[in-house]
């Protein structure tokens, strides 16, 4: 299913034919990797190399290539903290140290607001600037977060921009708004009467998506209109990174953009297609293969789902054409989902195969023509989104959801890299390597780009919502899809992590945001450029953090020259205090489980103390 006719369906216009699979392109290892010559290489302060260059030879298997290995000191505080003045190095320590006060963290926003009341709104926005605020956003608006943004860019580090503006709901709204954008009318009228896997149906236990989730916003649907504005607010973003930098990123959430309805509907259907795709590919004896391996013969498949009475003949005469199959006679995982076909009605799109009828079935037997509209609005947003990047020149980064989310997600993110990765590199899709299917679902989008020849972007992140999606699953009754600990995430995000780098290798054209707060996984993505002879000045591989959290391996990355951006969030105090909550949760484990980052900080203000530097400030 191409995004440009899935869009096209949307505004009722005619469909056009599906693309031809190609083959993929043959793989040669590029050998122009370009890195600073010794001349350049930045200068050592008081005795400490920042960047070390140390010349090895790569053999590729055309040529030799002189390269220089680049090595990152993340111990050095000087080059950590150039950017920033004592204040803030003071601040950094007082916001670190009171994330590890239980009591504090805990009762966060009945103490914040009891600060607003006891001192007033002018005086508890000073305090809040002063502490929480100026530590972990940039400023209210536009034009205030723009000295902080240029200040990082003169230091080498760019900006993911995100107004972080959030409802504060109670538990039950956040509750009653869920259950109301989640379930269907025919589901309100015969609660009983589809077949619907439980896993993709809303329950009211779970209806506050907030619970058990520290680093991500949460949208709950109000209605359309809110939607339209959500949509102008990301616009904003967009055009305010756009004319920040030449090189920007802004980060969307699908959530925001339309009635979640469909994102659960359509996670289903495509879940119920793949899962259909495993049972044949077990009846030919090949479930035990790496996915993209799974090929399905044309002619036992053909006669499996005749025997199984599945899908009329004409069905079955417009699934396997010769533009679907290519020219091999077989059917992969990427075959299977083109037949997942658009047409101009978009719940058609919400069809599964029901093996006790033999038929294509809706996933429900009704839509309104209300949810027909909010469907394709829904669809409308994201398009213009995406057109609004390309034309600011900006990046746009589609943030992962939940599981039962997911899948609608990935797909709609999919078909907007068919349609706007061309040329270059524009949108980027999340993966959370938490997990456990993360590594299948990196290698079939990247085989994918690669039949097709578009730029495959991805940021790769652990995940948000484990907590929450573990606690889901137990309660509701279906398979954990997290990862059993903390080590096999690391595993999956290196597997990950290493799969993309090497697809860089070959080709030049996938692109990867390394977003973590992970030394070790840092350190790992530099020795793997360093083996490949993937030079930062290709700007192929991102690095992203947080604002107001591990200077000490953004900022040195960006003055070696790596393209690293900082988690931008801005918007007024008020309306930020939900952002700044969860960044105070997510601190208190941060800080208690590693005591680095404030040891650094102490290190480098003792140095300047002793160096006479009291007053420093940043040149730049």
């Amino acid at each position: 299913m191409s995004y440009t006719k899935f869009a096209a369906a949307l505004l009722r216009a005619n469909p056009g034919n599906v693309s031809k699979i190609r083959a993929s392109p043959g793989r040669c290892r590029s050998t122009a990797a370009s890195t600073k010559s010794q001349e350049e290489k930045d200068p050592p302060i008081d005795g400490c190399a920042v960047v070390e260059a140390v010349p090895v030879e790569l053999i590729s298997r055309t040529k030799k290539t002189q390269l220089n290995k680049i090595h990152l000191d993340f111990n050095n505080t000087q080059e950590a903290y150039r950017s920033k003045g004592n204040v803030e190095l003071l601040r950094s320590l007082l916001v670190f140290k009171l994330c590890t006060i239980d009591i504090l963290v805990e009762k966060n926003k009945e103490l914040m607001s009891l600060s607003k009341k006891v001192l007033g709104q002018w005086m508890f926005e000073k305090l809040m600037k002063m502490t929480f605020y100026g530590q972990f956003v940039a400023g209210e608006d536009h034009n205030s977060i723009k000295p902080l943004i240029q200040k990082n860019q003169a230091f080498g580090v760019g900006a993911v921009l995100d107004y972080s503006v959030e409802e504060d709901l109670t538990q039950e709204e956040a509750e009653t708004k869920e259950m109301d954008a989640c379930v269907s009318e025919a589901e309100k009228e015969s609660p009983a009467a589809d077949h619907r896997e439980k896993k993709y149906k809303a329950h009211r236990q779970f209806g506050d998506r907030r619970g058990g989730v520290t680093s991500a916003r949460t949208y709950f649907y109000a209605d359309e209109s809110k939607c339209d504005k959500q949509m102008e607010t990301f616009i904003n973003c967009i055009r305010a990174s756009g004319g920040a930098s030449a090189d920007g990123f802004s980060a969307i959430k699908m959530t925001a953009l339309g009635r979640p309805q469909f994102l659960l509907q359509f996670s289903e259907v495509l879940v119920k297609w793949r899962q259909f795709f495993n049972f044949l590919s077990a009846q030919q004896g090949k479930s035990d293969m790496m996915v993209l391996e799974q090929k399905l013969e044309m002619k036992q498949l053909q006669e499996s789902l005749t025997e199984m009475g599945v899908g009329a003949m004409d069905d079955k005469e417009n699934w396997f054409t010769g533009e679907k199959l290519g020219l091999s006679g077989t059917i992969d995982l990427l075959d299977w989902n083109s037949l997942i076909n658009d047409t101009t009605k978009i719940s058609n799109l919400l069809k599964v195969p029901n093996l006790q009828t033999g038929h294509l079935e809706p996933l429900l037997n009704t839509f309104t023509a209300e949810e027909e509209r909010q469907m394709k609005r829904m669809l409308q947003r994201v398009d213009v989104l995406a057109k609004h990047a390309m034309e600011n020149g900006v990046r746009l980064m589609v943030d992962a959801e939940q599981t039962y989310f997911q899948p609608a997600i990935s797909r709609l993110a999919l078909e907007m890299q068919r349609k706007f990765n061309r040329e270059k590199p524009i949108i980027f899709n999340t993966y959370q390597c938490y997990l456990k299917d993360a590594y299948d679902n990196v290698t079939v989008d990247v085989e994918l780009s690669r039949r097709e020849g578009w730029y495959f972007g991805a940021k790769l992140v652990r995940g948000a919502y484990m907590y929450q999606e573990r606690d889901r699953a137990k309660e509701i009754g279906y398979e954990d899809p997290i990862n059993p600990d903390y080590e096999a995430t690391n595993r999956m995000y290196h597997k990950c992590l290493e799969y993309v780098l090497e697809e860089i290798e070959h080709s030049r054209k996938a692109n990867i945001m390394v977003a973590t707060h992970n030394e070790d996984t840092v350190k790992f993505t530099l020795e793997m450029m360093n083996e490949m002879g993937l030079s930062p000045t290709e700007n192929k591989v991102y690095f992203g953090q947080l604002l107001g959290m591990c200077d000490q391996i953004s900022f040195p990355l960006g003055q070696a020259g790596f393209p690293v951006y900082k988690y931008v969030p801005y918007g007024p105090v008020n309306e930020v205090i939900p952002y700044l909550s969860r960044r105070a949760q997510e601190n208190r484990g941060f800080m208690k489980g590693s005591q680095r980052e404030r040891s650094l900080l102490w290190k480098e203000l003792r140095r300047r103390v002793l160096c006479g530097q009291i007053f420093y400030k940043p040149v730049y």
